[in-house]
């Protein structure tokens, strides 16, 4: 028998509790644009520009799948995304919301903030806080996922290694303060079987600025308790607990293939940093990076060997902590981007800057700068943004060229996939295209039949306001979601 697939994408996800109690609605989100700041009061490098876990999903993707998915050659990439059409159309708004939710904000319409999809389901998250399963093999919505009426759903996050979606949520009973996550297996959702979910992590508090992150890279979760002063690091299989760390000064975690970067208070003219094994906790290298005085760090990476640091109007710094040898950029060349996407198996990392992507490597050089992919959202988050698993493509909801019958360019965006290495856009989907076809149309089912659609919204509609994007590798199809809370399907 074969094991169970690779997860499409490599995920650190971090959501951190809010600062204080209000709207819960204001509070949902991914861990991207909605989180809340993944610092916040202690974990901040000097108020800075980038902070990816805050404003940025990060995906951090390794592994080649393309062959075990049938994708074949790259040369026939192409093919995968030729005579994409709108072919469904699933609504999270419920007019009936009354009856099973009694905050008011869960019951307007709102737009998609984020969506996954695993083994056929698609799971829909509104930034009121209401999510939504819908079953792509019935298009029926399966349930929502909101098990308590006061219950605001922070973000998703798919579980490869049990097949199964967890959910972080804050509840009004609390004022939105404390995060609460809960795990589902896939198979029980598919059967509207919600009680057969569990929850997560009950023993820690995680009041602001506590948070949780999920690591698809190692296998882990890592939490943070600022009640109890503790980061703790659990197994992602099956929640067990493998060691705690003391938060004494330290004001960052970040994470890498097989380890933990420990960023400590800085001072004037250094910050301590400590390199920590994932598996155990066992300090690995301890060291001190110089900083130029009175300048704000922009940001502290960490890449396996690489440490990159940006200061405020100083060259981007690439260090091998395991020679100490330093590679320096010019402030010039390489501006302080808003968040990155590393991507493991190619030994390169992605920049977003003003809606434009780049590719870099760990010499500091620029790999790819992409053609026509002009990111039509301008805080990069991921949502909105999806790269594939053996890193060759990249698809993004993208400002478009289209035009009115007047002339003036409307307000709607096309969906680019571009190649990584390259930065050729391959194909696009563009409401200008007289290629899609009406929703009117007549379509085949997988049976054979032919079956009218079942929604409302034209392609130009469907392509406006765009607020999430997610590709399934599997079934070759895109998802995405718009302001009113609709999510559509685009497949071939």
């Amino acid at each position: 028998m074969d094991g169970p697939k690779r997860s499409q994408l490599r995920v650190r996800l971090r959501v951190t509790a809010r600062r204080r109690s209000g709207d819960g609605a204001e509070g949902s989100g991914s861990g991207g644009s909605g989180a809340g700041g993944a610092g916040g009061r202690k974990r901040r490098l000097d108020a800075p520009v980038l902070n990816s876990a805050a404003k940025l999903q990060r995906r951090e993707i390794g592994g080649r799948q393309l062959a075990a998915r049938g994708g074949g050659p790259a040369a026939a990439v192409p093919e995968r995304f030729r005579n994409m059409r709108l072919q469904e159309e699933f609504d999270t708004y419920d007019d009936n919301a009354h009856l099973f939710v009694k905050l008011q904000f869960l019951k307007k319409r709102s737009k998609i903030i984020e969506i996954v999809a695993a083994k056929d389901i698609i799971f829909a998250l509104a930034h009121s806080g209401l999510c939504a399963a819908f079953n792509r093999v019935t298009n029926k919505r399966i349930a929502f996922l909101n098990l308590s009426p006061d219950e605001v759903i922070r973000s998703l996050f798919y579980n490869k290694n049990n097949d199964s979606l967890i959910t972080v949520s804050v509840y009004a009973s609390d004022n939105f303060s404390t995060l609460k996550c809960r795990t589902t297996p896939i198979e029980y959702i598919r059967r509207n079987q919600l009680d057969a979910g569990f929850a997560l992590f009950e023993t820690e508090s995680l009041k602001w600025p506590g948070f949780v992150e999920f690591d698809d890279v190692n296998g882990k979760v890592l939490t943070y308790s600022a009640q109890d002063g503790i980061y703790k690091v659990f197994d992602l299989k099956n929640y067990s607990f493998l060691y705690s760390i003391p938060d004494e000064n330290v004001q960052e975690i970040k994470i890498s293939p097989g380890i933990m970067l420990l960023i400590y208070d800085r001072t004037t003219s250094y910050v301590p940093l400590k390199i920590l094994s994932i598996e155990d906790g066992k300090p690995l290298k301890s060291f001190r990076h110089l900083l130029h005085r009175n300048k704000k760090i922009d940001f502290i990476e960490q890449f396996n060997e690489k440490l990159l640091v940006k200061q405020e109007d100083e060259n981007f710094q690439i260090l091998d902590v395991r020679s100490s040898d330093l590679i320096e950029v010019c402030a010039s060349k390489f501006m302080t981007p808003s968040a990155f996407i590393f991507l493991y198996e190619n030994n390169l990392f992605l920049t977003f800057r003003n809606r434009t992507v780049a590719v870099w490597n760990f010499r500091g050089e620029l790999v790819t700068s992409f053609e026509d992919h002009l990111l039509w959202h301008h805080d990069c988050s991921t949502n909105n943004i999806y790269i594939t698993s053996d890193q060759d493509l990249i698809i993004s909801y993208c400002k478009s060229e289209a035009v009115a019958d007047d002339g003036t360019v409307t307000p709607i965006g096309s969906i680019n996939m571009s190649e990584i290495m390259t930065g050729k856009c391959i194909a696009k989907i563009a409401a200008n295209d007289p290629a899609l076809s009406d929703p009117d149309t007549p379509r085949t089912s997988r049976n054979g039949r032919t079956k009218r659609s079942s929604f409302q919204s034209t392609v130009p509609e469907a392509l406006e306001d765009v607020t999430a994007l997610f590709y399934d590798e599997d079934r070759n199809e895109i998802y995405t979601g718009n302001r009113h809370g609709l999510v559509h399907v685009w497949s071939n």
